[in-house]
């Protein structure tokens, strides 16, 4: 296994890592709407969710990857009502990639961010 991190994300804010590569797979934490000093965004939900997918496409390039790599993404919105708004936002970056997804809506979510994201790519 490798441990991958990048300073163009924000760090772990426990006991993990951003990503890590086994084989082949790599497994991107779940990343909220932190900048990469580690602060959450200002905004409603499209400037979080933009964040989100500037955090995991930062860790992806960090291990060589890009979003066409993408083979699985999971999405924990702490108010399904904003599931258009993301799944539009969601199309910008992945909509030629279609991916496996799922998304759940959860009570909570640290730091008070409204939108969380992980994701598995295949490397080549």
């Amino acid at each position: 296994m490798k441990r991958i991190a990048t300073d163009k994300a924000p760090q772990a804010i426990g006991p993990y890592s951003q990503a890590v590569q086994a084989g082949n797979l790599l497994f991107v934490s779940g990343q909220i709407p932190l900048t990469p000093a580690g602060q959450l965004v200002e905004g409603g939900i499209e400037e979080q969710v933009h964040q989100v997918f500037r955090n995991v496409q930062a860790i992806l390039e960090a291990a060589g990857a890009s979003w066409e790599q993408v083979v699985k993404v999971g999405l924990f919105l702490t108010d399904l009502s904003h599931f258009a708004t993301v799944n539009a936002i969601y199309e910008q970056y992945l909509g030629h990639v279609k991916p496996a997804r799922f998304t759940v809506e959860v009570s909570a979510l640290p730091k008070g961010a409204l939108v969380e994201m992980e994701a598995i790519a295949y490397l080549s």
